[in-house]
């Protein structure tokens, strides 16, 4: 007991400290740690059950075969690399990670420069940056709706529609042909009155195969015109009605076709005069030179109007999902990028100008080198979000193009909960992509410790 005691004395000499303050410090100690242990005990045991377990009970899972119950080995890895659709899944996320986080950035750094330069910048941020308030899901809804090919229901389309009709105008009907032998068709689709005539005379163009909703609106009863002194007068109808009627012959509800262009050709086949259609047929050539002409109806008259791209079809499919993905992130990368825009020294900038560079210059040897590191943030979170995509691809893609716009992750959740219930493949197909995020998220601590 006195030896006891004579070591606590001389332990105490040598710390500088008597045996019973430094019993209490090492109390004070751990108490300090069991506080820590039981603030961090709730997340601990959520990190255990949510975490750590599902990621090794999920590698383990991925060694067995579909129900569980036979030892397969890597046979699940092998068949990643063998299956048509999730070789298509791979090939697609490659070009996920090589287009959209080099896209994503470069556009918010676009954004960013010139959001500084105009008034209503508060606004213009505002309203890129909306997207990212909704899911994924439901940005995929809205870009589902706007990619619907009929140009009156999706807003893509309809956008490319009025592009192209301000370069060339499509035709007032999209098909038509000869009622009788009377009129004949050229290869190039035009319909030219086989008989020539001459002024005075009157030239009927009676038309069929010509779908109801494409008549416009503002058709009237057809009319045969009266002749026209030196000039050329004619009509152009749709030659049906229900019930019957004769053919060639302008009869009672049968419908003029308004709007249609008419050409004069002479006996050389160049076009000596033109008109166009009134909403009764009707069309008039006045003061026409003595001659022989054939009256025709161009080709391009029944050239059809744009019916749409087919964004949700197995070729466009994956190329519309990204366009839709670019368009929600591309608010967050302009955020990110302009907040270390504002952190760039000014004074380098207007000195760069001084020096005579001009604003691209300053742009490309100066802002985009100081803010290379925010652009290696946002690109690097960009490459882990875009391995992982998958609300938004089967938010889009329609069930009968899945397959073409199939990604790791969509492949994982068809395969496991998809109706093939095969959980060994699934769970394959799951350790597979957290392993290809792993690098990337190596490579983001290695920064941040680089950094602080």
């Amino acid at each position: 007991m006195s030896d006891a005691s004579g070591a606590a004395a001389d332990a105490g000499r040598l710390t500088g400290a008597p045996p019973g303050r430094e019993r209490g410090a090492r109390g004070e100690r751990w108490r300090s740690y069991g506080i820590a242990a039981a603030f961090l005990a709730p997340a601990v045991l959520l990190l255990v059950v949510w975490i750590v377990y599902p990621t090794f009970h999920t590698t383990y899972r991925s060694f067995f075969d579909r129900s569980g119950d036979e030892f397969v080995g890597l046979d699940n890895y092998g068949e990643i690399f063998s299956q048509d659709t999730l070789v298509t899944a791979l090939k697609n996320n490659v070009l996920w990670v090589l287009f959209v986080p080099a896209f994503v950035t470069a556009i918010g750094l676009v954004f960013a420069v010139l959001v500084e330069r105009v008034r209503f910048s508060v606004a213009f941020k505002t309203i890129v940056f909306m997207p990212m308030a909704i899911s994924l899901f439901a940005a995929g809804v809205i870009w589902r709706v706007m990619y619907e090919k009929d140009p009156d229901q999706g807003a893509v389309n309809a956008s490319i529609g009025v592009v192209k009709d301000s370069f060339s105008n499509p035709g007032t009907i999209s098909d038509a042909r000869p009622s009788t032998g009377a009129v004949e068709a050229e290869p190039d689709g035009t319909l030219v009155l086989v008989d020539p005539v001459e002024p005075g005379a009157v030239a009927a163009l009676g038309l069929t195969a010509i779908s109801t909703s494409e008549i416009p609106e503002d058709a009237k009863q057809a009319v045969r015109p009266e002749a026209l002194q030196g000039g050329i007068t004619g009509v152009v109808w749709r030659d049906f009605k229900p019930g019957g009627g004769e053919e060639g012959v302008v009869a009672e509800e049968e419908l003029g076709i308004p709007g249609l262009a008419v050409e004069l050709r002479d006996d050389s086949g160049s076009s000596a005069a033109s008109a166009s259609t009134e909403t009764d047929g009707t069309f008039v050539f006045e003061d026409v030179e003595p001659g022989s002409y054939r009256v025709a109806i161009p080709g391009s008259t029944f050239a059809a109007p744009f019916e749409g791209y087919s964004w949700l079809g197995p070729s466009l499919i994956t190329p519309a999902i990204m366009i839709a993905y670019i368009w929600v992130w591309a608010g967050f990368s302009m955020v990110v990028i302009a907040a270390g825009l504002a952190a760039i020294p000014r004074d380098l900038l207007e000195a760069a100008r001084t020096d005579g560079a001009n604003e691209w210059q300053v742009f490309r040897r100066v802002t985009v080198p100081l803010l290379a590191t925010v652009l290696t943030v946002v690109f690097i979170t960009m490459l882990i979000y875009v391995l992982k995509v998958f609300d938004i691809v089967i938010a889009v893609a329609p069930g009968s193009v899945q397959d073409d716009a199939n990604v790791i992750a969509l492949a994982m959740w068809r395969t496991s909960f998809g109706g093939v219930r095969d959980f060994g493949l699934g769970s394959a197909i799951a350790v597979f992509l957290f392993l290809l995020v792993i690098p990337i998220l190596a490579l983001n601590i290695r920064r941040f410790r680089r950094e602080v």
